[in-house]
């Protein structure tokens, strides 16, 4: 049972709450739209996100439709695991609730956690480097590692800002665990 939640887990909160949670972060980020992996994004999150947006207008430049077809899908995710026995403590909606924002959290912290690392690791292999999969990185990143540069400058050439905010992202993930 163990192996089956392990393959759901990874397969509903791992890869389709990540697509939807990029459907969310690329516009805030000014992610660009042409490129292939915004545009996977986009057909990918669209059956659930254009219906969803017939009702629900966005505010400013918050697209309230993806939020909502993140948590959406986040709560699905959520009882599917929970149905597995993944949550067997989880007995009422106020649990379930606390149980799924928070699992969205620790995915929202991983995946960043995840992307600056290989963002780090991309610059070292091949700085400077065009590719579709380096630019979303970097526009996902930089306005994480942005503010600690302003107050850390690279030493001797040496950008020690994604160090700092790994760091901070784990700290975050233990407090909240």
């Amino acid at each position: 049972m163990d192996a089956l939640i392990f393959i759901v887990r990874t397969l509903l909160q791992v890869l389709l709450v990540i697509v939807f949670l990029l459907r969310v972060l690329l516009p805030l980020v000014r992610a660009d739209w042409r490129n292939q992996f915004s545009q996977a994004v986009l057909r990918l999150t669209n059956p659930l996100v254009l219906p969803l947006r017939r009702v629900l207008p966005p505010i400013g430049q918050i697209d309230t439709a993806s939020i909502v077809a993140l948590l959406l899908v986040q709560f699905a995710a959520t009882g599917v695991l929970w149905l597995l026995g993944a949550y067997p403590f989880v007995v009422t909606l106020g649990q379930f609730v606390h149980v799924a924002l928070m699992s969205l959290v620790l995915t929202i912290l991983q995946f960043y956690t995840f992307a600056i690392f290989l963002y780090v690791l991309l610059s070292w292999i091949a700085p400077g480097a065009y590719s579709p999969g380096a630019m979303l990185l970097a526009s996902l990143c930089e306005p994480l590692l942005r503010p600690v540069r302003r107050v850390i400058p690279p030493i001797g050439g040496i950008d020690l800002s994604a160090l700092f905010v790994i760091i901070g992202l784990q700290a975050l993930v233990i407090l909240i665990t």
